[in-house]
């Protein structure tokens, strides 16, 4: 206990309950994947691979086992709220840990939004007449308010929600595996080429990404030397067989064309193996899984927004815990706010490839983290090691990099957009408020000077404006004035006001 107390102490960190054990951990990894809109996102990947869409699934699982390893080590090494920024931060600092936390706290938001669209999608395969963004947004709502209360209140009902949609899945697959055994499907066949089968991996690629939410949440699990990493690694088997079953069986029961034009991929295979009856059945479970996952998505994006505060990036308000539920509830709510935002546009495709871009960064700079620090910090405590090291990590790095090259253009300038906008607030914070606003006060003084020298050369007319009436003229002389009073009267006041 009094190590444990060490450890927060040296990390800033206030108390947050580890009460999370191996069984609830390991559930909220494969319940924060098992996303309704994960589901729904299949029927455009079979688009761009056709058949072997089922090997792209499994390598998908693959390529994120490879860097769940670096998750382990680093994980038990530094057992501490806000995950992949937690690790960077201790391995680089400065901005390189700020851009990893600033993207792993925008992925959570957009897997977040992905999650209550996909919800949304889901239900509209029974009730076709609901407002997809509305729908999306009322859940957010929701498990914002249920957030607040606490991983204590709803983590046991996590567990048996992410059962009870294992269990649905798992009759899904049961049912349909007769079918396999029948079909000739030639799912290593390559309809759509190589560059297509690569588009379907990179779009595909956020299909494992709910096992981060261990990571996310490593402050709160239990023994987490043994806990963490176990938690991580089974949850990722586990995921990769589902998902790779599911799909399986989906092409064996419909063509990837026909897949590919449903709403529901996975409730119209239901329904053609088990009648109407298994479409309802698994639409149920894929709604109780969008509800699951939303919940886990918030809850992580709220604990890295928490994190950042705590290392003064972000308002130390951000840090509250609610005395009554011990979360920080002002977190949830922000990270909440933005969250709404990005569900009310309702779009699938676009905050895919958003939450891939995000997590694609965060993964290759968490493998640069391990390797760096097995280098510069060897006797570091670990109390689970990446095996086959380096070459786990340099292969999780190398595939991360690789699949940046297939997202979608759009997002592709979105995160540049994003990148440039957390390269100012970062040195906005470093430069601090009291300068920034000294800053500004010279800025708007110098702008003032200038524009009365100008109404000057105006009044003057040694400026002459062509083509402009004298009452014109004098109209723009006074604006400039004007203008030139309000930016020096700023700019003294941003130079003379103490900070608080």
């Amino acid at each position: 206990m009094n190590d444990e107390r060490r450890k927060r102490a040296v990390m800033g960190e206030p108390h947050l309950k580890r009460e999370l054990g191996l069984l609830r951990a390991t559930m909220l990894g494969i319940g924060g994947t098992l996303s309704a809109g994960n589901f729904v996102i299949i029927g455009h990947a079979a688009s761009l691979a056709g058949y072997s869409i089922v090997p792209v699934v499994f390598v998908c699982g693959i390529i994120s086992l490879l860097t769940m390893f670096s998750y382990c080590e680093l994980g038990t090494a530094i057992p501490h709220a806000g995950g992949e920024y937690t690790f960077v931060k201790v391995a680089y600092g400065g901005f390189i840990s700020f851009i990893t936390g600033w993207f792993e706290w925008l992925s959570n938001m957009f897997y977040a939004a992905l999650s209550s669209i996909g919800f949304a999608y889901v239900i509209a395969y029974l009730f076709p007449q609901i407002n997809i963004p509305l729908t999306a947004v009322l859940i957010v709502i929701t498990f914002t308010v249920i957030n607040i209360r606490g991983v204590k209140e709803t983590g046991t009902a996590e567990t048996v929600i992410t059962a009870l949609v294992l269990a649905i899945l798992g009759i899904y697959i049961l049912s349909g595996w007769p079918y396999t055994q029948r079909a000739q499907a030639p799912i290593m066949s390559f309809p759509t080429g190589l560059l297509g089968i690569f588009a379907a991996t990179a779009y595909l690629f956020e299909l494992y990404l709910g096992a981060e939410a261990v990571a996310a949440a490593q402050a709160e699990i239990k023994n987490p030397g043994k806990n963490i990493p176990r938690a991580i690694i089974l949850s990722a088997i586990v995921l990769i067989i589902l998902y790779t079953s599911v799909v399986y069986v989906a092409v064996s029961v419909v063509s990837p064309e026909i897949l590919s034009k449903q709403s529901s991929p996975i409730a119209f295979v239901a329904e053609q193996v088990m009648g109407p009856v298994g479409g309802i059945l698994v639409t149920i479970g894929l709604a109780i899984a969008g509800l699951a996952a939303t919940n886990e998505a918030i809850m992580a994006q709220s604990r890295v927004l928490y994190a950042m505060s705590r290392d003064g990036y972000f308002p130390q308000k951000l840090l509250k815990i609610h005395r009554r539920f011990g979360t920080p509830y002002i977190a949830v709510i922000i990270s909440a706010v933005f969250t709404l935002i990005f569900a009310a546009t309702g779009l699938v495709n676009f905050v895919v490839y958003a939450v891939n871009f995000g997590f694609i960064v965060g993964f290759s700079i968490v493998n640069l983290s391990l390797i760096k620090l097995r280098r510069e910090k060897p006797y570091m405590e670990r109390p689970f090691k990446a095996p086959l090291y380096p070459l786990t990590p340099i292969a999780g790095l190398a595939a991360s990099i690789f699949l940046i090259a297939f997202i979608e253009p759009t997002v592709l300038i979105l995160g540049l957009e994003l990148s440039i906008i957390a390269l100012l607030v970062y040195y906005i914070k470093m430069v601090g408020y009291h300068r920034l606003r000294i800053a500004f006060g010279g800025m708007s003084l110098g702008l003032g000077a200038f524009t009365s020298y100008l109404a000057y050369l105006i009044g003057t007319s040694q400026i002459k404006l062509n083509g402009i009436s004298p009452e014109a003229t004098t109209a723009v002389f006074y604006a400039l004035i004007f203008v030139s009073i309000i930016q020096i009267l700023a700019g003294i006041l941003n130079i003379t006001t103490t900070s608080d």
